[in-house]
């Protein structure tokens, strides 16, 4: 197998990591015949490249690496984290600049859920915000259609079977507030698996009525409205930063 260096990658990912497409849009417009490397038509998604050395065009057009730009959306329920859905259903992408250059969700929220998500062309920076070794909580207000106790909130602690024959546990959980039959629950992880935070909670048996996030690491979702996004200051993204780096 290749070695690559850090300017060197397969073309699709080449495309990815300078903030041009993602990886799987690179893959079909490669695929199709639309990209070009020193002039030449290349096919192939894994053809070793230099994104700093070679000359890389997509339909004639030659992709330059963007300024890195580190955004936060305010993700309504009801809306998908995917550039395109084949079911026609609303993106997160509806809302944002068209001027941005192409920047992927770090991570991914369901459709039910809202709340604080992550937006780069920094495909480096986004991998280590979700890498698991880097510890980075993750904070979601849970509504759940129960009055909580504490052997529930020990029980998301300790953690739960999973089907894979794993274990999914909180990193901490707290009672927010009850009403007569629903509570809201402040759940943190440390992780990050598919629909976490659903899936411990169907295995207690209690049914999820909303989940948002609320802050990663020590960014967190402030005032900013519904559907609403900004740019990440420097001082949030240098606190990121220094949190994954503990």
């Amino acid at each position: 197998m290749t070695s690559l260096t850090p300017s060197r990658a397969g073309l699709a990912r080449a495309l990815s990591k300078m903030g041009y497409c993602s990886r799987s849009a690179a893959f079909r417009s490669i695929r199709e015949g639309k990209v070009s490397v020193n002039g030449t038509i290349q096919r192939d998604p894994e053809r070793p490249v230099s994104w700093q050395r070679d000359r890389i065009e997509v339909e004639g057009r030659v992709v330059a690496a963007p300024a890195k730009v580190y955004l936060m959306l305010n993700k309504p329920r009801g809306v998908v984290t995917t550039a395109s859905d084949e079911k026609g259903r609303k993106t997160v992408y509806a809302g944002l600049d068209a001027n941005l250059p192409w920047v992927g969700p770090v991570g991914r929220l369901d459709k039910a859920s809202e709340g604080l998500l992550l937006l780069t062309n920094d495909s480096e920076w986004a991998a280590r915000v979700l890498a698991p070794e880097t510890h980075l909580s993750k904070t979601y207000h849970v509504q759940i259609a129960t009055v909580a106790d504490q052997p529930l909130l020990k029980t998301l602690i300790r953690g739960v079977a999973s089907s894979d024959g794993g274990v999914l546990r909180a990193k901490a959980a707290r009672l927010l507030r009850s009403g007569s039959k629903n509570s809201w629950l402040e759940i943190v992880l440390d992780e990050g698996k598919n629909r976490q935070i659903r899936r411990m909670l169907d295995a207690c048996g209690v049914e999820v009525l909303r989940l948002m996030r609320v802050a990663i690491g020590p960014l967190t979702l402030g005032e900013l409205a519904k559907g609403d996004w900004r740019f990440l200051t420097k001082e949030e993204k240098r606190g990121l930063d220094s949190a994954m780096t503990r």
